[in-house]
């Protein structure tokens, strides 16, 4: 066990909750209409719990319990045989099973930004819950927890590259976010602008300091690696905010705050998977040329495809991982067969497995609203209250 080790990677589970609450609940919650806004928070929030909950029960051993080649097996079921002394590598396994939670948790709230404003509260447990034990522990345990996509798998030696959850995280949320989009369909109205743009700012800030965390803290150590994924994250995050708002200038005269900072996420989510693997110049190339790819699948998603995700899950977060996973094979520093085959086998298991649950959680729950209550607002309609008072 190593001390500088376990204190960094403490601070870096803080910094990756804190992705979630309160950064990726403000984010999306001013992108949506004011009488929606506690019911983004209140998804968030309930999701953070229930996925705690659930990674303690069995999330955490399906992933890391074991080397199987699919699973990990039952033998930290409730994390049972861990205690403060067990150690997994050079941290308290304890410490590592709570950094990985943080992972369980913001992934399924990545979603929420898909099916924001016209959702049942109860689906979008009881969807959250399934699809974080079926699909992202699985997936996590076959990219990092020595399942056959991680070295020595069905690639070869050097298996799949995801520093810290291009495919793990940002393909598999994207994905699930476009089935959800699709089988839930369009909201009623889709007229109104984001009620707050302050919100949107805040939360984007919140997750981009977070993000320092969730990559750097990926290396699990406190060493030159972990520095080098903290500053390649940075400038990527930069560099595409500031295309993606010269590229909204050139398209449209302005750029807009909203815009700015959604490049952020953009250069956020598409080094997250290189962080490890590429230096400074590289990361300058990938945010730059993520925040116009990601800009302009935004546009194909809603206006060609015609597809309500809402906050642009897929768009950002989902092309973005991609993008980045792609990008370590064009910087050589992994296999093309291992990156695209990966994403493959991912991305195909992910769609035919979230249409499943989502068919299962809505036999148990109603996936969606009436249309009075959409029209009302979930805030009053699910959870009777209001933000403001406001009619808006």
């Amino acid at each position: 066990m190593n001390g500088a080790d376990t204190a960094w990677i403490l601070v870096a589970t803080a910094l990756v909750l804190f992705m979630t609450l309160p950064g990726l609940a403000l984010f999306y919650g001013g992108l949506v209409r004011a009488r929606n806004v506690l019911s983004v928070f209140m998804q968030c929030f309930a999701i953070a719990a229930l996925m705690s909950v659930l990674w303690l029960i069995a999330g955490y051993t399906i992933a890391f319990g074991g080397d199987g080649p699919f699973w990990g097996g039952l033998d930290r079921l409730f994390l049972s045989g861990v205690d403060a002394d067990t150690v997994r590598g050079t941290l308290p396994e304890v410490l590592f099973f709570a950094f990985q939670m943080t992972f369980a948790i913001i992934t399924p709230a990545l979603i929420v930004g898909a099916y924001v404003e016209r959702i049942g509260f109860g689906f979008v447990l009881v969807f959250s819950g399934l699809w974080m034990l079926l699909v992202y522990a699985p997936v996590a345990h076959w990219v990092w927890g020595g399942g056959f996509l991680s070295d020595g798998g069905i690639f070869g030696a050097i298996g799949i590259r995801d520093f810290a959850g291009g495919v793990v995280v940002h393909e598999t949320a994207g994905l699930a976010s476009l089935v959800i989009a699709v089988v839930l369909g369009a909201r009623r109205d889709k007229s109104k602008p984001p009620h707050n743009p302050g919100y949107v700012m805040l939360g984007a800030a919140m997750l981009w300091v977070g993000w320092f965390g969730f990559n750097a803290g990926s290396q699990l150590a406190a060493d030159g690696g972990a520095a080098m994924a903290l500053t390649v994250t940075h400038l990527s995050a930069a560099a595409a905010s500031l295309s993606w708002a010269a590229w909204e200038r050139i398209k449209y005269g302005k750029s807009s705050l909203i815009g700015l900072v959604t490049g952020t996420i953009a250069g956020l989510a598409s080094i997250t998977p290189a962080s490890g693997f590429v230096g400074p110049v590289e990361a300058l190339v990938i945010g730059t040329v993520a925040g116009v790819l990601c800009q302009e699948a935004c546009s194909i998603i809603k206006n060609r495809l015609k597809i309500d995700d809402t906050l642009d899950v897929f768009a950002v977060h989902g092309v973005g991982g991609i993008f980045g996973t792609i990008m370590i094979a064009v910087f050589g520093v992994g296999s093309f067969t291992a990156q695209l085959g990966t994403l493959a086998i991912v991305g195909v298991f992910t769609l035919v497995a979230t249409y499943v649950i989502v068919k299962i959680a809505a036999l148990i729950t109603p996936i969606r609203v009436s249309e009075e209550d959409e029209f009302t607002g979930l805030d009053l309609a699910s959870h009777g209250e209001r933000a403001y008072e406001l009619n808006s």
